[in-house]
């Protein structure tokens, strides 16, 4: 008995979990910090940050001066010089070398510096490429996001229509069968519902269409129980309030476009002092340590390695002077490149300017548009309550009550096309201004 409790318990259990998991339902949030952990690109843009802290260590390591250690042994046979007492023999001889050996730069152009201000600043720019792509995913999460929503409520609208129009058929059909009203309008009412029948099975596909669409933008393998939350969103949306273009701008310079633009720029310049500095003489310090071991010599081998050794010390220096104008042609391009980044980052700016300024232009023409629409379908709302009455008292005819369905349900379309398409501009300059993309 306890068994069989226990057993339905756990059953029950596995039933709730199951079930619960099958009712998940995303928000907006969710599905674009899903798509940023798993997009692709991002991961790949990831690695490339990895590598470029290993720059960034290695440029760090390279100021240790350089230090090398080696060791050999060899064999020589015929005639040589017996160091003990000069006379010519022919033997074979062992000898064993060690050296050690460092050398540290003391002058070079700051060559290592700007190269470690060279790849911090790749490391930074590395970051920003991932928040850019992140910021792109984030838009087109959101585009698909609202899209399904539309497909949703025209999907509702439709099916609301069909069930209206179907309890007209019921009616019209007992209404002839009482001869109270013309087989004829039974059959405009029955085409009708034909109509509405192919509507809700076009807004059927539209949905999981758009379902499918923003599942790849998630780059989600099992979406067998993905469904998104329908967030409670107003029909009346309120006023847009339109906000100056250079206040937005202001908030969107930080955008990793325009800091990626920035830390090109910096780095650049890093690396025309590289290039620069190879034009300047070089002083490196130089030490070594070395001793051997020969067969040949009667001494020990530890004795041997004391009485030969052979430290040493110096300064080395290298001036440039002829090297097919390789370095000075180096050197112009490098600033060229400094050029090229400059017009770059103008570039971007003005990019940034004129997005702002058509995304503010595009946000007041969705409202426009949305607010004329809301009118329409409120008017269209009224018309048919006003036409389905008239209908079912027997003072109109079928045609005026199928044009007036008909009416409805395009400007019920045209409304949550025109709301949806407002909501996604609002986010874009949302985005523009630093707020997170959120419904």
């Amino acid at each position: 008995m306890k068994i069989s409790k226990l057993l339905i318990t756990i059953l029950l259990c596995t039933f709730s979990c199951v079930h619960s998991h099958a009712q998940q339902r995303w928000t907006l949030e969710e599905c674009i910090e899903y798509a940023h952990k798993n997009n692709l690109q991002v991961k790949q843009q990831e690695i490339s940050v990895e590598q470029a802290e290993n720059n960034v260590k290695q440029s760090k390591l390279d100021f240790i001066p350089s230090v090398n250690a080696s060791a050999g042994y060899n064999l020589n046979w015929g005639k040589s010089v017996n160091i003990n007492d000069l006379e010519i023999t022919n033997q074979l001889t062992q000898s064993v070398t060690a050296n050690i050996g460092a050398s540290a730069p003391i002058i070079e152009g700051l060559a290592k510096q700007n190269t470690l201000k060279s790849t911090r600043t790749q490391l930074q720019i590395s970051r920003q490429e991932v928040e850019r792509l992140k910021n792109e995913i984030a838009i087109s999460i959101t585009q698909a996001y609202l899209q399904l929503l539309l497909s949703i409520e025209i999907e509702k609208s439709a099916q609301e229509s069909f069930n209206s129009v179907a309890r007209q058929v019921e009616r019209s059909a007992l209404l002839v069968e009482a001869g109270s009203q013309p087989y004829s309008t039974l059959l405009d009412i029955q085409a009708q519902l034909a109509t509405e029948r192919v509507q809700l099975v076009t807004a059927g596909n539209d949905i999981k269409s758009n379902r499918l669409a923003l599942v790849q933008l998630m780059d989600m393998e099992d979406d067998s129980n993905f469904a998104i939350e329908i967030p409670a969103i107003d029909d009346s949306l309120g006023s847009f309030m339109a906000e100056e273009t250079g206040a937005i701008y202001n908030s969107a310079t930080t955008l990793p476009q325009i800091r990626t633009a920035e830390l090109q720029l910096q780095k650049s310049i890093y690396d025309y002092k590289i290039q620069k500095g190879a034009l300047y003489p070089s002083l490196s310090f130089n030490a070594g340590y070395g001793t051997y071991f020969s067969d040949s010599q009667h001494s020990r081998f530890f004795d041997q390695f004391n009485e030969n050794r052979n430290p040493s010390m110096g300064f080395s220096l290298s001036i440039p002077i002829l090297n097919g104008w390789r370095r000075g042609a180096s050197v112009r391009n490098a600033g060229l490149n400094v050029k090229s980044a400059e017009i770059e980052l103008k570039r971007r700016h003005h990019t940034l300017y004129k997005e702002i300024q058509q995304a503010s232009n595009n946000a007041q023409n969705s409202y426009e548009k949305y607010k004329a629409a809301l009118q329409n379908m409120r008017a269209s709302e009224e018309s048919f309550e006003y036409v389905e009455n008239k209908f079912n008292a027997g003072a109109l005819n079928g045609t005026d009550y199928i044009v007036a369905k008909s009416n409805l349900f395009k400007a019920q379309s045209e409304f949550y096309r025109t709301k949806f398409q407002y909501i996604f501009q609002l986010k874009i300059l949302d985005f523009y201004k630093g707020i997170p993309i959120k419904l």
